[in-house]
């Protein structure tokens, strides 16, 4: 397994299932009151470029669960800001930490900074891809369906780094991914070829979300205008309003269809206040998942 989490498309499907079968094994642990600290004596970092709830907190809470300790730094605060470069952070907190987790916009950054880094670096969320998120909601699908090998999951809305790190691991462990966006909205022209080049899984871009979200077992959503893109709104919200997850459209997939959405989520914009809510939304396990699947890939990365 390597040693970083930059992007999905890095792994095996052997690797999501070790990921996805430790964060269970931690999870029922938590459940039955077995608090080991495989973790004590460690150290996180958090290096954040940009605002965050759920990935903050549960990388956070997740360390100190292990028995580790996490050290937030803000980008704003650090020597980044004034343009150190990140090869030179990397070493140096290398000599500091156990672990870092980097949450910043440039993909390339990121890179850099692993390249340099003596220490796992984990992507927590760029503006290209967000492989922890994914792989917190492929364990949601787990518990809920069983499995997602035969499933049809059907991402509704922007093409954004979410649905990216969907279509990498479509790419690895072969899922049935319809991704439905409106023109001009459509997930990365190069990340969808190189997906498409292994042949494996079933990945479709439509336009159509009647189309992509027809039998479906599994519905996904996401805001319309991400971090960065704020002053593109008024737009988004225009080209965008056919998407919107309401209980019109989720009624054309199956009858046990469940509903995600990585949150924050603006209610009657990409989601309805009936369908958040309702019998098939599965949001609130889909971010306590956040922390179980956290846990995992640092126990797997710094403990091994």
């Amino acid at each position: 397994m390597k040693k970083n989490i930059l992007t999905l498309s890095d792994f095996s499907r052997e690797d999501f299932e070790s990921f996805l079968n430790k964060a269970l094994e931690l999870k029922k642990n938590r459940s039955n009151k077995d608090f080991s600290r495989p973790l004590a004596g460690k150290t996180l970092g958090l290096i954040f470029e940009k605002p965050s709830t759920r990935t903050r907190l549960s990388f956070e809470t997740a360390m100190v669960q292990l028995g580790g300790t996490s050290i937030f730094i803000s980008a704003k605060d650090s020597q980044i800001a004034r343009d150190e470069p990140a090869r030179d952070t990397a070493r140096v907190l290398s000599r500091y930490l156990d672990c870092v987790a980097i949450r910043t916009f440039s993909q390339d950054l990121l890179n850099e900074f692993a390249e340099y880094a003596d220490i796992p670096v984990i992507n927590a969320l760029t503006d290209l891809y967000h492989p922890c998120q994914v792989l917190s909601d492929l364990l949601t699908i787990k518990e809920h369906k069983g499995d997602y090998g035969n499933l049809k999951i059907a991402w509704v809305g922007d093409g954004n780094n979410v649905a990216h790190s969907w279509i990498n691991a479509a790419s690895v462990i072969g899922l049935n991914l319809t991704l439905a966006c409106p023109e001009g909205y459509y997930p990365d022209s190069k990340i969808v070829e190189n997906a498409l080049e292994k042949k494996i899984g079933n990945i479709l871009l439509t336009s159509d979300p009647v189309e992509a979200v027809a039998d479906a077992d599994v519905i996904y959503t996401d805001v319309w205008a991400s971090m960065g893109q704020e002053t593109e709104h008024s737009k988004r919200i225009q080209a965008f309003k056919p998407f919107q997850i309401n209980q019109e459209l989720v009624n054309k997939a199956s009858r046990d269809v469940i509903v995600m959405h990585c949150l924050p989520a603006h209610r009657g914009e990409e989601i309805s206040e009936e369908v958040l809510e309702g019998p098939n939304s599965v949001v609130w396990d889909q971010a306590e998942n956040k922390l179980h699947m956290h846990k995992a890939l640092l126990n797997l990365l710094i403990d091994n």
